[in-house]
């Protein structure tokens, strides 16, 4: 399968999924950044995997990019923009989001759950449509919060 990937932070989650056993790096073809100063950036460099600037606006861009580079499947890790128009792209998306959706939509989903007294938070990978976090799940697992969290 070819996976195409597209960060805006730090790169732990893009770097997890280049490491995954059940992954490789060859997989990966192609990261699409949107944030001039993308940590994912130095992670990519570092596993030799192609990636290039995008902006968030120019998703016809990313469509023409994804399509060039083949790409099987595309998972937001870390992405910090909605993305418009997603049935427009080549193949599926798929978002690793910090929650149990649908709890804690969109931003500080960890921060949130930790405010409202919740024993508990996780995380959902889901397809994603055009609303904001609101595919399709895939899979949930649980993460417990604890008093010193």
């Amino acid at each position: 399968m070819r996976l195409g990937v597209m960060c805006s932070g730090n790169g732990t989650n893009f770097e997890n999924i280049v490491t995954h056993p059940n992954c490789n790096k060859d997989e990966v073809v192609l990261m699409i950044y949107n944030k001039k100063k993308c940590g994912a950036v130095k992670r990519a460099a570092k596993w030799g995997i192609p990636h290039c600037y995008v902006s968030h606006k120019d998703e016809d861009r990313m469509i023409e990019l994804f399509k060039a580079w083949n790409v099987d499947l595309i998972i937001l890790a870390g992405y910090m923009r909605v993305i418009k128009n997603p049935d427009e792209f080549p193949v599926p998306i798929i978002n690793v989001h910090p929650s149990l959706l649908p709890k804690y939509k969109g931003l500080h989903a960890v921060e949130q759950a930790m405010e409202s007294g919740e024993g508990v938070t996780g995380c959902t990978v889901h397809y994603v449509n055009e609303e904001l976090d609101g595919g399709e799940i895939i899979k949930q697992a649980e993460v417990p919060i604890f008093e010193d969290d």
